[in-house]
């Protein structure tokens, strides 16, 4: 074995833990059901609604109410509370199983004088651990022995890999450099070692920063802030109409019944006793019709739904509000690696000695290509095992040679040449070079252009012809331009003077094969989706810790910097010399933040959210994860750290920007199903009060029983509901801007469609209940005036209000002048409206004294549909009105 350490012995180890604990980092509390569900429980809508349940209940004790009339409130309790519970905790179930699967890592650790393995949590200081590439390092500690190349990304947002060598035996653990420490979450990508840990668990920089985490702060969401403002709003508007209906229906009973207070009270105590009770739980109903039930449990649907529909988008939601967050974003800070591009280096252009540019390897003449294909597949620090040529394995090589070697795949099968010496790379000499013999006897040399070239006196054209290089200003324009796109230069020539064995120097007489430009490659749908963003009104800003120069040029491809001749580049030093005002009054010009530090990442979300922004954070590595966790959402990357995914509100499995974008199309979709549903809810209640309330001035006690308006409320609120909560996701609300955080829930134009078309029903109704022409109409074979007419007319009045309500759901699933758009998508409704009327009709048929009701005549249904319809032009003409005036707000796409 390389390395052999006697390590700590059994009671080492049990010593050592007792002192410095254990390797297991603290994580987040995982909620249980029950505690979610009783968070649920405390939603200001769900706690109004479990007051009117009580009421209801203890109405029904004393004999005020039907038991059934209880039942549908505590339906739509159970319903909201327990879909919301049930999805977020089945989704979090699968997620901590997952986590827990990732943390089930064996690590290999010198104890009893032999290499043996034991769990990560089961490390303590002290412990000497064997790493080799591959492995994730499990804690702190110093490199002892051997050397190593550590990717760090996940913990410092860097991508090129780290060198790290062993600690000299001179050097204290206090005095130790970055260069002989490793810290937890790193992956060793090239060498081997030995790491003696210095700190475990809480105490590591993982744990500290997972410390952060737990004490982020949390605030309501968008949607619960303007539903807490909504709530107090609607008890408000409840308890007043309740007062104005108690207020009517003992004036109806006092004055224009009795004829005056005197005349009242000489009436039997027991019948005024029955009034006031009467005239109170009338008034109860009301302040539980003004409650829209129907509200959390379509929330909580419309989540269930689209949690689905966005898992098939790349998109896994672990709390559901996240979704709607994600839909009133007004700023996002984003990763460039692997978000915005494609997170691996790949070769975008070849230059030949006269700088004519080749994008792909079969555009390269065929000649210069087969050169260069055997120049650096005979040049490389990398084990290549070609024994599939399907699957060519690449071992050893780092980021730079991969993307050579796989821009050059069909010439790693090619064998033909032997290593006679080799100069590998370093970071003072820039290049490397092997000399080969067989097939072509050559030095092959790839390196720095501004070293390579320096040395190179000929060129190679396309049919392998070696031309003078004495003038290369061609080549040096064409280089120039590559660099200003952020592409990583790196040349290839070739020499028939073979290596120095003493000096490892350069041949003086190089041959050009070609300049190769890297980089990481935007990803191809990373345009159009930062375009859709910003049409949405999202300000998007790219953080990443690449050069200025190299996140400017990225920032313009990707379309960050246009439509803003304000447009701000910095760095992390550059921002830090800002205080939090002057932050504050540049982030709306701030595109790109370069050389960024994680600090950086959490002052401008603490910033931004101080400014009233709804802000989200793109992030994977565990210096994201304090950022991702404070954001009002965070989305983590499906490739990143398990502790960035368990900061996150919503994991992108793809890494891709577009599919972020998708999970704020899906958040605008709910909030527009929830403005739907409280037009048409709103419209509903708004309708009965002006009813019941009116209808005692013109001799009606309850032109609504109390039966009849809780029905009304079971199958307006609760099953229309579920009708809006399948809406389609339209490609136009991407168009529109984001409402800010303080945006009222209920718009101008929703105000005005409640108050026309809620007017329009309860003067209709009016009408319909003081015309001789209705009365006529729904008498039936029987003689007007007559209870059987009486009872036949106000059957078709309960008819006619509740189909005027359902009617209604057609206006207001849009906002436009198109009832029909996009109805078949939304197969919800398209089953649950028809099953309210098919309900309706079964019931006024059926409802008996319950209900109030008798059967009607197909001529008679015919006549109360024709009434109830009436309501749609009447909300067109609104529309009508409202787009020549004001504009129409349905955005054309």
């Amino acid at each position: 074995m390389k390395f052999a350490y006697p390590g700590l012995t059994d009671r080492d180890a049990e010593l050592s833990r007792a002192q410095h604990g254990s390797n297991a980092v603290a994580s987040q509390e995982t909620e249980t059901f029950w505690d979610k569900l009783l968070g649920n429980l405390k939603d200001p809508i769900i706690v109004i609604l479990i007051v009117a349940l009580l009421i209801t209940v203890a109405l029904t004790v004393f004999g005020y109410a039907e038991w059934y009339e209880g039942a549908g409130i505590a339906f739509a309790v159970v319903i909201a509370a327990f879909v919301a519970t049930w999805s977020e905790h089945s989704n979090e179930q699968s997620f901590q199983k997952l986590l827990e699967e990732a943390s089930m890592i064996q690590v290999k650790v010198f104890r009893n004088g032999h290499l043996t393995e034991i769990s990560i949590t089961e490390l303590v200081v002290g412990d000497y651990v064997l790493l080799q590439p591959g492995d994730t390092v499990p804690t702190d500690g110093l490199l002892i022995a051997g050397h190593a190349e550590v990717d760090e990304a996940a913990l410092t947002g860097e991508s090129e890999p780290v060198k790290k060598t062993a600690q000299p035996a001179d050097l204290t653990d206090t005095d130790t450099p970055d260069a002989h420490r490793l810290s937890r979450a790193g992956l060793l990508v090239d060498g081997e070692c030995v790491m003696r840990a210095t700190a475990v668990g809480d105490q590591t920089r993982y744990g500290q920063t997972m410390k952060e985490l737990l004490s982020a702060e949390d605030r309501l969401s968008p949607l619960q802030h303007k539903l807490t403002v909504l709530g107090g709003h609607i008890a408000t508007f409840g308890y007043i109409g309740a007062a104005f209906i108690f207020a009517a229906f003992m004036f109806n009973n006092m004055f224009l019944q009795a004829g005056g207070l005197d005349a009242y009270w000489a009436q039997d105590s027991g019948l005024i006793l029955k009034d006031f009770v009467t005239a109170g739980i009338l008034a109860i109903i009301v302040v539980v019709m003004a409650v829209p039930e129907g509200l959390p449990m379509m929330i909580a649907m419309v989540l269930a739904i689209n949690m689905k529909k966005l898992l098939s988008e790349k998109v896994l939601v672990r709390k559901l509000l996240g979704i709607e967050t994600a839909g009133s974003l007004n700023l996002l800070f984003t990763d460039k690696t692997g978000t915005l591009t494609q997170g691996k280096l790949s070769v975008s252009a070849f230059l030949t000695g006269t700088g004519e540019r080749c994008e792909r390897l079969d555009a390269i003449p065929q000649r210069l290509r087969d050169l260069a294909g055997f120049a650096l597949r005979n040049n490389t620090s990398a084990v290549i095992d070609a024994s599939n040529p399907n699957d060519i394995k690449l071992v050893g090589a780092d980021r730079t040679e991969q993307a050579l070697l796989r821009f050059v795949t069909p010439y790693l099968s090619q064998s033909g040449a032997e290593m006679i010496d080799h100069i590998p790379f370093n970071s003072t000499r820039k290049f490397s070079a092997t000399q080969v013999t067989g097939e072509r006897a050559l030095t092959l040399v790839k390196g720095a252009p501004e070293v390579i070239l320096g040395h190179c006196t000929h060129w190679f054209d396309g049919d392998g012809k070696a031309h003078d290089l004495s003038n290369s200003s061609a080549l040096q324009a064409a280089m120039s331009e590559l660099s200003t796109r952020a592409m990583r230069l790196l040349a290839v020539a070739v020499s028939e003077t073979p290596i120095d064995p003493e000096t490892k120097a350069l041949p003086e007489s190089l041959t050009l094969v070609g300049v190769f430009g890297m980089r990481d490659e935007l990803r191809t749908t990373s345009y159009h989706s930062v375009k859709t963003a910003k049409d949405a009104g999202i300000h998007v800003v790219m953080i990443t810790g690449d050069a200025k120069e190299t996140a400017q040029a990225i920032g313009k491809d990707v379309g960050l910097l246009e439509d803003d001749a304000q447009a701000i580049v910095m760095t992390s030093t550059e921002l830090a010399a800002l205080s939090d005002d002057e932050v504050k009054k540049i982030l709306p010009h701030l595109y790109v933040v370069a050389r960024a530090f994680p600090t950086d990442k959490s002052r401008l979300v603490k910033l931004a959210k101080e400014l009233g922004l709804v802000v989200g954070m793109t992030g994977d590595g565990v210096n994201d994860a304090p950022a991702v966790k404070n954001a009002d959402v965070g989305f983590a990357m499906g490739s990143g750290t398990e502790m960035t995914k368990e900061s996150g509100d919503i994991v992108i499995l793809d890494d891709n920007f577009s599919s972020l974008t998708k999970a704020v199309l899906y958040g605008r979709t709910l909030f527009k199903s929830i403005r739907k549903f409280l037009i048409f809810q709103l419209t509903v209640s708004l309708s009965a009060i002006l009813v019941v309330f009116f209808g005692q001035f013109f001799g009606f006690d309850l032109p609504l029983t109390m039966t009849q308006l809780l029905w009304l409320n079971i199958i307006m609120d609760t099953l229309a509901g579920l009708a809006l909560a399948g809406e389609a996701a339209l490609a136009r609300y991407m168009r529109e801007p984001p409402l800010r955080r303080d945006a009222p829930l209920i718009s101008p134009d929703m105000w005005s469609a409640v108050l026309v078309n809620g007017g329009f029903i309860a003067a209709l109704s009016i009408l319909f209940l003081t015309s001789e022409i209705t009365h006529t109409w729904f008498s039936g074979e029987h003689t007007p005036g007559t209870p059987e007419a009486e009872a036949k007319f106000l059957t078709a009045f309960f008819a006619f209000f509740v189909f005027a309500q359902i009617f209604n759901t057609f206006n207001a699933r849009t906002q436009g002048l198109n009832l029909f758009e996009h109805l078949l998508d939304n197969r919800l409704f398209m089953i649950v409206i028809p099953g309210i009327m098919v309900l309706q009709v079964f019931f006024t048929t059926f409802g008996g004294e319950i209900l109030r009701t008798v059967g009607l005549s197909l001529h008679e249904w015919g006549l109360v549909l024709l009434l109830a319809v009436l309501i749609i032009p009447v909300d067109l003409l609104r529309k009508i009105v409202r787009n020549s005036m004001f504009g129409n707000p349905v955005q054309a796409v």
